[in-house]
């Protein structure tokens, strides 16, 4: 990766921190999860909002809360912006992919990949650090596990 690639990516990045998608409150999440990086003391609390009129589990959006790193803050907000619309087959391709990436130890994955994350990719330089990793998992690992309670409890009445 060139220098001025470095520089782009750390942009993005301190972007989304300063400028956060999908931060605040949501009422009427489907459901929410809480989780807190033990390691650093970075938190999010992260609600998934169902479409109400898709066939299939769809992310109609994503709210959260949230308080640590650049890291962490920043990968919630590119999360908010991916997920929107997704279903959970197209949410579960997402998130392994960022794994992937963060598992890359630094290296950019393929083309397809980077395309698929978006502003995700410019996470690619965390994996040189493993501290980092969790940091920027901790909001994809709230969200799995939202959904997965979604997706999982009976409908709510009314």
């Amino acid at each position: 990766m060139t220098g001025s690639m470095a520089q782009l990516y750390q942009q993005v990045i301190l972007d989304h921190s300063r400028e956060r998608h999908g931060a605040g409150p949501g009422p009427d999440a489907a459901a929410e999860s809480f989780q807190v990086n033990p390691t650093c003391g970075d938190e999010v609390r992260l609600r998934v909002h169902l479409a109400a009129d898709a066939a299939t589990p769809t992310v109609d959006h994503v709210t959260w809360d949230g308080a640590g790193c650049s890291i962490s803050q920043a990968s919630v907000s590119v999360l908010s912006d991916l997920v929107v619309g997704a279903d959970v087959a197209q949410i579960d391709h997402l998130t392994e992919t960022f794994r992937d990436l963060m598992n890359n130890r630094g290296e950019p994955l393929d083309e397809k990949s980077e395309e698929v994350l978006g502003d995700g990719a410019a996470f690619v330089g965390v994996a040189r650090y493993p501290a980092r990793i969790k940091c920027a998992l901790l909001g994809w690992m709230a969200l799995r596990d939202a959904l997965a309670q979604a997706v999982t409890s009976p409908p709510r009445a009314g």
